[in-house]
């Protein structure tokens, strides 16, 4: 008898230890989602991903955008690549294969391009469709502390994926006229992820992008959001900043360009929130 136990012992507690170590030490996952474009969705994935990495944090940053622009953000030659994202959630290629080195040593990234278009299409008929990013990335997520996802600009089965898959969604928010169009959408959105397919997912915050302080709209904007959402406005605002927009055609993030921008500056200080909110 007590040898049996000790067989019991011996096989069991090693394996409910890997399995609490997988779920207290697995990566936080963040969403960086938008239907709207050109509020700066890819840019705050890229250097706030960058930004983690810097603070010596293991982050891998997904591209879930089938436009690819993270990867070019980060100096990958996306239309070089041999298996993408596409591979992953389409075929059944484990996601370590098509992980690829950054310039920045504790910054990895999972790519994608065009290919990954069709997966839309391709999903429509596919069993646990929502799910198939969630699976993919329970392989790894131990590996990293944080894991940042760019979804495309829209609200379709890809970015459904990455918000089932994720623990929060971090929403840019470009301080412009009708900046908030469609933002009612997205928190839908969210909302019927959590009561279906996510319940735990959460708005980590809102990220107003594009702030010029010279602009009157960009205060009344960062005013009225912080009223009407209060409470989950990150202090760091984005500002218009020319070395942010110069930065990915460089494929660099900011910080490796010019790390004395106000850009840089502002996406470490969006780090900092992050990490200080987690720890």
């Amino acid at each position: 008898m007590f040898s049996l136990l000790k067989r019991v012992e011996l096989w069991y507690f090693p394996k409910l230890f890997l399995r609490l170590k997988k779920v207290l030490f697995m990566g936080k996952k963040i969403a960086i989602a938008n239907q709207k474009g050109g509020v700066g969705k890819t840019t705050t994935a890229v250097n706030l991903a960058a930004s983690l990495a810097v603070a010596e944090k293991k982050t891998l940053l997904v591209d879930i955008d089938p436009q690819g622009n993270a990867c070019s953000g980060t100096g990958i030659d996306k239309e070089s690549l041999e298996s993408t994202l596409y591979d992953v959630i389409i075929g059944d290629t484990p996601i370590k294969e098509i992980i690829k080195k950054t310039e920045l040593s504790h910054l990895d990234i999972a790519p994608s391009n065009a290919d990954l278009a069709g997966a839309e299409v391709e999903l429509v008929g596919a069993f646990a469709r929502e799910g198939k990013l969630k699976a993919a990335l329970e392989e790894i997520s131990d590996e990293y502390d944080y894991i940042v996802i760019d979804c495309p600009p829209s609200l379709g089965l890809l970015t459904v994926n990455s918000l089932t898959a994720s623990d929060s969604v971090l929403i840019p928010l470009q301080c412009e006229f009708y900046a908030m169009e469609g933002l009612s959408q997205l928190v839908r959105t969210v909302d019927l992820i959590k009561q279906h397919l996510n319940p735990e997912l959460y708005i980590e915050g809102i990220l107003l992008t594009m702030f010029d302080k010279r602009n009157n709209i960009s205060h009344q904007v960062a005013q009225d959001v912080k009223e009407h959402f209060e409470g989950k406005v990150f202090k760091a605002m984005i500002p218009r900043n020319v070395k942010l927009s110069e930065s990915p055609s460089f494929g660099k993030p900011v910080l490796l360009y010019d790390i004395g921008c106000t850009g840089a500056s502002s996406y470490l200080d969006l780090a900092k929130e992050i990490m200080y909110r987690r720890d």
